[in-house]
């Protein structure tokens, strides 16, 4: 990570679009704008940004085709701005790359911090990559923390950044329960789960690449990883 990460701030709100920009600046980031699709795609090109705060409603083609397409040339962390409540909408967005989302309208304070918690997240990547860290294994769930792999019955899964975070998170204790407020500071650096359903959306896609069986729910505690019999 660079010492000056640069974010790419992508929302078609003129208004929006400034007082993001004027906030991210004075938390010290250097920040390109974009206020529509075909201009995020562009810019992610030329600026090579270190992370994308990408709204999902904007002209020429929406925050989801924007993420598509940058994930498919130089994948980037994404933090999704979206109005819509409705959870399809951001599993669509997780499943083609984005990390995180926000719902509007959102505290300044917790958009900073689920930015910084994302910029974290790769430093800890990158760490593990050159770690040598050992493979772990839940019965025929396979994740290679040095690699970032992951394989159920010896065939390849495909998962975002966070969704591989999450599973490691998961993995390192076998039928342990995790709770909330634990998985949301490990993974994504920040312990206050209330008011968001964040955790649960990531959870969702996860059971529908790995399988649904394999992460239990214990209502009111958390989740647990374990062995397909």
């Amino acid at each position: 990570m660079t010492e000056t990460p640069t974010l790419l701030v992508v929302e078609d709100d003129a208004t929006i679009n400034q007082a993001l920009t004027d906030r991210l600046r004075a938390e010290g980031f250097t920040v390109v704008q974009a206020y529509d699709g075909p201009g995020a795609v562009a810019a992610h090109e030329t600026h090579g940004p270190d992370l994308v705060v990408l709204d999902v409603m904007l002209p020429g083609f929406d925050g989801i085709e924007v993420c598509r397409r940058i994930q498919a040339t130089r994948p980037v962390p994404v933090l999704m701005l979206t109005a819509r409540v409705d959870e399809t909408d951001v599993l669509v967005g997780l499943g083609v790359g984005a990390d995180d989302y926000v719902t509007k309208p959102f505290r300044m304070r917790e958009l900073v911090a689920r930015i910084r918690a994302l910029l974290r997240r790769v430093d800890r990547a990158r760490e593990l990559a050159g770690s040598g860290t050992p493979r772990l294994e839940i019965g025929d769930l396979t994740v290679d923390q040095a690699q970032r792999r992951v394989s159920v019955a010896g065939a390849e899964v495909h998962l975002t950044p966070l969704e591989f975070d999450l599973l490691a998170a998961l993995a390192e204790a076998p039928g342990a329960v995790r709770t909330r407020e634990d998985l949301m500071q490990e993974v994504w650096g920040w312990s206050d789960a209330h008011g968001t359903r964040t955790l649960d959306s990531h959870v969702k896609a996860l059971r529908a690449k790995i399988g649904a069986a394999r992460v239990r729910t214990v209502h009111g505690v958390g989740y647990a990883i374990e062995a397909v019999r």
